[in-house]
């Protein structure tokens, strides 16, 4: 529902900061691990989860889109809720927890508090299939550049759905026949071949 809030900072603290958009103080749980990327901002911008319970609609807050990503991915695991993903983040880095999730190394999330032996397995299970699909760039925020048009439709098909290698065979085809073309024109072309 929201992909992000951008506004000033009333309120900081390890758990949670206020922000003010545009009139509208919202209070928005974060981790430690964005709590220390925050500094001494005075403007900022969170990538929001809003998570909708039963009784309560709470939104937390995040500096990188790979936290946030993170975040959605460990809250998806049965068991894991809110605030256990929150702790998590807030005890080890993302790239920390994505490489023992990654490498099935299950003491790394079990030193989580209140991650038990039980649950650092079925997060391991549960996720490290969709972490190696999704590469190991997936969740670190990399410096922004300016991408290709061909790397922009790749981004797009696999956002699509299709797999990563059957789209870069399509548009290496694709480029090689027809040259250099904007990106609308290589995803109608690349989706006709896929």
């Amino acid at each position: 529902m929201y992909e992000y809030f951008s506004g000033k900072l009333i309120f900081k603290s390890p758990t949670h900061v206020i922000i003010d958009v545009s009139g509208i103080g919202y209070f928005v749980h974060i981790s430690l691990t964005t709590y220390a990327q925050l500094k001494d901002q005075e403007h900022l911008k969170l990538f929001i989860s809003f998570q909708v319970r039963e009784d309560s609609q709470t939104l937390y807050g995040f500096a990188t889109e790979g936290e946030r990503q993170l975040f959605n991915h460990l809250i998806s695991v049965s068991g894991i809720g809110p605030n256990t993903g929150r702790m998590m983040l807030s005890s080890a880095t993302p790239e920390e927890i994505q490489q023992a999730i990654v490498t099935g190394h299950v003491q790394t999330i079990q030193k989580i508090k209140g991650i038990g032996p039980k649950t650092a397995q079925r997060v391991i299970l549960e996720l490290q299939d969709k972490l190696k699909k999704e590469g190991p760039h997936a969740l670190i925020s990399l410096p922004v550049q300016k991408q290709s048009s061909s790397e922009e439709a790749l981004a797009a098909l696999v956002m699509l759905g299709f797999q990563k290698i059957a789209a870069e065979k399509v548009l290496l085809t694709i480029q090689n026949t027809e040259g250099e073309l904007p990106v609308e024109a290589l995803i109608k072309l690349a989706l006709k071949k896929l």
